[in-house]
């Protein structure tokens, strides 16, 4: 299997509580370290592993061999949850487990344009079936629309200044031709990459990320039965802040019981061995009703 961190590993098991006979999704498969974790422990179970990226899906496909006759792989978005579970004949799940942070596939291979430490194109798309991608978004863009979009998605407060420099700069073609721009406005102070933020916002942009994860929770209430989990690790105080809400409501009208009563973050072991989950928060929250 290819080198991988799932993220909280530990801690998204203890969660999810997978029952051996149970119906279970991973709507963000990435590499396949959280599915392949949830498949050993089913006997007589089923787990979909969905994922928008069809590349990063193969992949996945190739680390959990050894689970196959318990997967089933789908290419889909959160949005198209639903009718993905419908078509497979499944109705309710047992469990639900959702990481938005990007595949490290995706960030490390300079071809999906996602990387500030290797030349690419300016993609960014998690499924490269479907657009617009990042060059054409910074090349067509209006200077103030590009600098809200930095500002608002990315919480970069240089946004009209950056948004400025690449109105200037155009065209722009690839990834390192972007990051220079943004480093010629935004000197480096630290250990982050000035344009760290922009990368995201634009990522963020491209993919409709918060819209997405909107849609997952606006359809994920009704297909966990009594006694099911869902768990969400976010990496974005934004996707924070819409899964905390959400939570929180489902609490009030009585459909879910919050489990974590405050967010759970990765042990100071994990963030030592895995640098980039230092960001990650972890909730989760357990479906009431009678259980079959």
């Amino acid at each position: 299997m290819d080198t991988h961190y799932p993220v909280m590993l530990g801690e998204v098991l203890e969660y999810l509580a997978v029952k051996v006979a149970g119906v279970y999704a991973d709507v963000t498969t990435g590499l396949g370290g959280h599915s392949l974790e949830i498949a050993r422990r089913l006997d007589g179970g089923k787990l979909v592993s969905m994922d928008r990226d069809a590349e990063s899906l193969e992949k996945a496909r190739e680390n959990m061999r050894e689970v196959e006759s318990k997967v089933v792989f789908a290419q889909s978005r959160f949005s198209q949850l639903q009718e993905t579970l419908a078509a497979l004949g499944i109705a309710k799940l047992d469990g639900l487990v959702a990481d938005f942070g990007v595949s490290r596939y995706q960030l490390t291979n300079a071809e999906r344009g996602f990387s500030l430490m290797a030349d690419g194109p300016l993609d960014m798309r998690m499924s490269r079936n479907e657009g617009p991608d990042a060059e054409e978004i910074v090349n067509s863009f209006a200077e103030s629309t590009l600098a809200d979009l930095i500002f608002q998605l990315g919480e970069e407060r240089r946004a009209r200044r950056i948004a400025r420099a690449i109105v200037r700069a155009r065209p722009l073609h690839s990834t390192l031709g972007l990051a220079r721009v943004v480093e010629s406005v935004v000197p480096r102070t630290g250990k982050i990459h000035p344009a760290t933020r922009n990368f995201m916002a634009l990522r963020m942009f491209v993919n409709k990320e918060l819209e997405e994860v909107e849609a997952l929770l606006e359809g994920a209430a009704g297909l966990i039965r009594p006694g099911g989990r869902f768990v969400t690790i976010t990496f974005h105080s934004m996707e924070d802040r819409i899964v905390k809400r959400r939570f929180q409501q489902w609490a009030r009208e009585r459909k879910f019981t919050v489990l974590t009563k405050h967010v759970v973050v990765p042990t100071e072991d994990e963030t030592r061995a895995n640098p980039p989950s230092r960001s990650a928060k972890l909730r989760a929250v357990e479906a009431v009703g009678e259980q079959e």
